[in-house]
């Protein structure tokens, strides 16, 4: 605990010393005596849903500063996509059973679905590439600043971790426990992989400390940050920063943006809050180009 040395009271590590009593007097062991703070069920109760929402903003928040966080770079994108060596052994697998089941339909379907895994592999590279090419730049060994940051789970958010981990840079990783997901990766920085019940809070930590927001190719998870931030920024309520479409085919297939304004539902001006690239390296360079900073 971080206090002052002449802070005159006993600390709540050392109050919650009585749980000892409570193991030793049978006439403490009811819910009423534990204190507050340390009685889970209580902690749990439904009308402590305020305090828990506190409680899970203050300790990322604190984290991030007692680790120097300054800065973030947030990527976004699916958690169904591979990385291409693992795309490409399903590939040749599919293609084998294909080639000797020639009338079996769920091969081929099998092998349809490995070809669109292994074409869209090219994004899981994409994101390690830029989890690299960021983690290595001027701007990130000044330490704290730049740091990547993704949703802590498999797929595009795996690739940004690894990138950064394989040149030894830090990362952070926001993760929340989703059925469909099957957990974390294993590159986030250990001190810096935090943990999520509440949508709502996760949502802030992804942008309170952001200076660029990378989407790569994503589903329903991906769109909702998306259009969360963009109507952030058409309202003003968040200052402008580089929010940046990877996959421009993808992007283009998936929202029909020119739609909206055709359809007076956005104005002109509002398609020029994001931009479309195609590669990690044209995202870093719309990145730096708007902070005017170098390599």
């Amino acid at each position: 605990m971080s206090k002052n040395k002449d802070y005159p009271f006993h600390s709540v590590e050392e109050e919650a010393e009585h749980r000892e009593l409570k193991e030793r007097l049978p006439k403490t062991r009811v819910p009423s005596y534990e204190l507050a703070f340390i009685d889970t069920d209580f902690l749990l109760r439904y009308e402590l849903r305020s305090v828990r929402l506190q409680l899970e903003y203050l300790k990322a928040e604190m984290t991030q500063t007692a680790n120097n966080i300054e800065s973030t770079i947030v990527v976004y994108g699916s958690a169904r996509i591979i990385p291409r060596e693992e795309a490409l052994k399903q590939l040749q697998d599919a293609q084998s059973y294909a080639k000797k089941y020639p009338r079996d339909e769920q091969g081929q379907l099998d092998l349809k679905k490995a070809e669109k895994k292994f074409e869209k592999s090219f994004y899981y590279e994409e994101a390690r590439r830029f989890g690299a090419m960021v983690s290595t730049s001027h701007e990130a060994r000044d330490e704290g600043n730049f740091v990547i940051m993704t949703g802590g789970g498999p797929g595009i958010m795996e690739g940004a971790n690894r990138g950064a981990s394989e040149v030894n840079g830090k990362s952070i990783g926001l993760s929340i426990y989703l059925p469909t997901e099957e957990g974390t990766n294993p590159y986030i920085t250990p001190e810096l992989h935090l943990q999520f019940h509440y949508f709502a809070l996760r949502k802030m930590h992804f942008l309170n400390r952001a200076r660029a927001l990378v989407f790569f190719p994503g589903g329903f998870g991906t769109l909702d940050e998306l259009f969360e931030v963009l109507t952030l920024l058409q309202t003003k309520k968040m200052k402008r920063i580089p929010v940046i479409l990877l996959g421009k085919e993808y992007w283009h297939k998936l929202v029909n943006f020119k739609a909206l304004v055709d359809e007076d539902a956005i104005a002109p001006e509002d398609i020029e809050l994001f931009q479309f690239v195609d590669s990690a390296e044209r995202a870093w360079e719309i990145i730096k180009a708007f902070y005017a900073v170098g390599s």
